[in-house]
């Protein structure tokens, strides 16, 4: 059927079962003539609501993929074993031949696979990022998730059928950053930061052609994503270009007198007592002394749980809904990407008479951060 576009034309809006693949030609706009010439801007945009909303999964191995599609993910994201994601744990990510065969699986059942391309190229390696781009094209990716300008410059001009997804980390909060990036760039999707209400997250929905996905369960991040430097002054190693916030050379675990010290880079993060679970230090979520009180002092470690959120997530138009995690393991995909399945299918049926079930959230607490959940800036009764 034809649906109207934001610039007052139509556009072919084909309803899709997730059980049916869709080739890459099919699902986007030709770009081809008008990335070309001088104005990005001209391209038809996206429309704003999607037919259905996508559950997007992490996928930080090819288990953890087989995991999310077999569980009901519409699309995972992933990326290389190096720099250029913001994931880039040791043991972590994929080798071409395990992205060959993941986006092969994907595809055979249906699903997208997002390349996430979302760190910003250290200086004199340009070189390594477009090679993952051009990696991403050859293999058939169905979107690649970008931060830094120069990368979705050099994706726009060199593969205009490939979908360009503005990553978390390009720290866009607001609707005219993200039209700059559709004028310039051609963008179709936006990733939000964590930092944004439910109010401000539907005004950018209304406000922008570009498709927007928003964070629904996992590690909570209160930084302005993209741009933090905080571990980078105990590690010396920038989360932003390196691609991690406490890469694993510099974490220490010390036992002293029965307790757990963690360490970062020698610097004293937390320290456990015993039988007291002990999480991956990052600087943010330590503990540390303020006035001889020993606290939390930036955020605790917790997770955002968005369950009983989705029925306004898919009534303002959110395109996707987003699962953290590709540092985790495939159990975690797996029942985190069952729970939420099952919940949007739900909300979707009937959103007026949606309840998020106690099951629903048993299951998801069981994974989350500390054992604890939180609404995050989606709801800030503090204010």
């Amino acid at each position: 059927m034809n649906v109207p576009d934001a610039g007052g034309g139509t556009v072919c809006a084909k309803r899709v079962d997730r059980g049916q693949r869709v080739s890459r030609a099919s699902r986007r706009v030709d770009r081809t003539q008008c990335v070309g010439g001088e104005r990005v801007a001209d391209c038809p945009p996206m429309t704003q609501t999607p037919p259905t909303i996508e559950l997007v999964a992490p996928a930080g191995s090819l288990a953890a993929l087989k995991a999310a599609v077999q569980a009901g993910a519409d699309a995972v994201y992933l990326g290389l074993k190096n720099a250029t994601n913001a994931r880039n744990f040791a043991g972590l990510n994929f080798t071409e031949a395990d992205l060959r065969s993941g986006v092969e699986l994907a595809h055979r059942m249906g699903r997208q696979v997002l390349f996430a391309i979302n760190t910003f190229p250290q200086a004199g390696r340009g070189a390594e990022w477009r090679a993952a781009i051009d990696a991403a094209h050859a293999l058939g990716a169905d979107a690649v998730i970008l931060a830094d300008p120069g990368l979705m410059a050099y994706a726009r001009d060199r593969y205009p059928d490939l979908r360009l997804h503005l990553s978390v980390q390009g720290s866009a909060t607001h609707a005219d950053a993200i039209e700059l990036m559709r004028e310039q760039f051609g963008i179709r999707r936006a990733v939000l930061p964590r930092v944004l209400t439910l109010a401000e997250v539907e005004r950018v929905v209304k406000q922008t052609s570009v498709q927007i996905e928003v964070f629904g369960f996992g590690s909570l991040c209160v930084m302005a994503e993209g741009r933090c430097l905080l571990s980078s002054y105990a590690t010396g190693d920038s989360p932003n270009n390196k691609g991690v916030c406490s890469p694993a050379h510099a974490v220490r675990w010390q036992e002293q007198g029965g307790q757990l010290d963690a360490r970062l880079n020698d610097i004293l993060i937390d320290r456990y007592a015993p039988g007291e679970a002990a999480g991956y230090p990052t600087l943010c979520k330590g503990r540390f002394v303020v006035d001889g009180d020993v606290d939390h002092v930036l955020e605790e470690p917790t997770s955002l749980n968005a369950l009983s959120l989705l029925p306004r997530l898919l009534g303002m138009g959110v395109a996707a809904i987003k699962i953290e995690g590709r540092q985790r393991s495939p159990a975690y995909v797996a029942q985190v990407v069952a729970t939420l399945r099952a919940a949007l299918d739900s909300a979707r049926a009937d959103p007026a008479r949606f309840s998020a079930k106690p099951e629903w959230q048993a299951s998801l607490v069981r994974h989350a951060e500390g054992t604890q959940v939180t609404q995050g800036a989606f709801d800030r009764p503090w204010k």
